[in-house]
């Protein structure tokens, strides 16, 4: 990987610069009322599969790190099971990214006031012109995404274990590609902060019980996070799909200027996400139901009967006769063996 970047720059500097920088940038003003102050702007284009190419190497590289010089050396401490091992290394991944991924995306929705007017989520559609920021967190994603496809070979998934990871990675390239292609970034942004907070709670708490399976706090901190995450997942979407871009006035198909307000578009969003909703609360149930009967088979108690000792002569001649009221081969002879003995 990392010959594969210095040969990238042993190219002309304008070829290299597709790769690096981010393309398709316009200067626009800032406002109407002063015309001379500007800012650059970016839009998508073909030109972008290079830039996610570039840093799809830089995502490779930076998962070795980390595998490298930290999880290893936390398995090799731990001495984890090989099915641990592969789990925790995972979490260790995702977790990493998450988090990272949390704060950017927090970052950008405090910079640009999506939290203070949330009707920036479908207001002025189609949101065609993005800033340095928007943009180049959605080459990271597509980026790192698309990194976890070599990654399967490079961590020498179990090939059971690859169909689940498929579907796992295919997902999040459809739903971060359809909002970027579609031009639904804003919508997109707040949706994959949320997704990834309660996935980055999931994560690490899958770390600190494979460190301590006595620690059960954050799993159930996460199952109700969860719920309520699909929840507002829903509403947003309706809101800003079903409401918002369904009141807009300009409703015409144009590819032009990016814009796909138009009702079968809007109506695939919709079910695009109330689908993949829907798949994931089933994986939740799955998942709660085999947790909860794990955790019932471990604490079921194991009672031994006490033999149940009654007063008289007739507890006495059972218990001589065998271990606990059973008769056995080695007590003492019945009777009728007695009368046999003596004949």
């Amino acid at each position: 990987m990392v010959f594969l970047l210095g040969l990238m720059f042993e190219i002309t500097a304008k070829a290299s610069i597709i790769f690096v920088t981010l393309q398709y940038n316009v200067t626009v003003p800032t406002t109407e009322e002063q015309a001379t102050e500007s800012a650059s702007l970016y839009y998508y284009g073909i030109k972008d599969l290079a830039t996610v190419f570039f840093y799809m190497l830089v995502a490779v590289i930076i998962h070795a790190i980390i595998q490298e010089y930290v999880l290893d050396k936390i398995n090799r401490r731990m001495h984890f099971s090989k099915t641990k091992h592969s789990k925790f290394n995972e979490s260790g991944q995702l977790s990493a990214f998450y988090l990272f991924s949390c704060i950017w995306g927090t970052f950008i929705l405090v910079s640009e006031n999506y939290i203070s007017d949330p009707t920036i989520l479908w207001r002025a559609y189609p949101h065609n012109l993005m800033t340095f920021q928007m943009k180049f967190f959605y080459i990271s994603q597509l980026a790192y995404w698309f990194h976890a496809f070599p990654e399967l070979y490079f961590q020498k998934t179990k090939k059971e274990d690859i169909p689940r990871q498929l579907v796992y990675i295919g997902l999040y390239l459809f739903h971060i590609a359809g909002a970027y292609l579609l031009n639904l970034n804003h919508l997109g942004l707040v949706l994959l902060v949320l997704h990834y907070f309660v996935e980055f709670l999931f994560h690490i708490s899958r770390l600190f019980y494979f460190s301590d399976e006595k620690y059960q706090k954050g799993f159930s901190l996460w199952a109700v996070l969860f719920v309520l995450g699909r929840l507002l997942t829903l509403i947003l979407s309706v809101l800003t799909v079903g409401f918002g871009l369904a009141r807009a006035e300009n409703q015409k198909l144009d590819f032009s200027t990016g814009n796909f307000n138009v009702l079968a578009v809007r109506i695939a969003v919709l079910a695009s996400i109330c689908i993949t909703q829907a798949f994931m609360m089933w994986k939740f149930i799955n998942f709660q139901l085999r947790r909860w009967r794990e955790h019932s088979t471990s604490q079921a108690p194991t009672v031994k009967k006490k033999p149940t000792v009654t007063k008289g002569r007739s507890s006495r001649k059972g218990t001589e006769n065998g271990v606990n009221g059973t008769v056995t081969s080695n007590g003492a002879d019945s009777p009728r063996n007695r009368k046999d003995k003596s004949s």
